[in-house]
């Protein structure tokens, strides 16, 4: 084997990983989008999980038929609300 095949089967070898290490680039690049796009989907799950077990702690105390857990996490958040709206004010007021 003389040096120029040497040298056309290094480049031709070259050449063959620099396309797997595009496409491996363009796997990652796929795959990071997929991930932000699921975590941007998990968050508006877990934000509509939120506003569902807040809706359900309004109904529980409108039907009078919480137990002592519930009433407790509903008083919670509802000192929570009442806590931001006073910051609110109080940043008003200034």
């Amino acid at each position: 084997m003389d040096t120029l095949q040497q040298v056309q089967q290094i480049t031709a070898k070259v050449k063959h990983r620099m396309k797997m290490l595009e496409n491996l680039q363009k796997q990652q690049e796929q795959q990071a989008e997929l991930i932000r796009s699921l975590k941007n989907k998990n968050a508006a799950l877990e934000e509509q999980v939120r506003l569902l077990s807040e809706q359900r702690q309004v109904l529980l105390a409108a039907t009078g038929k919480m137990n002592t857990a519930d009433k407790a996490a509903f008083e919670s958040t509802l000192n929570k609300y009442i806590r931001e709206i006073d910051k609110c004010i109080g940043m008003l007021s200034e």
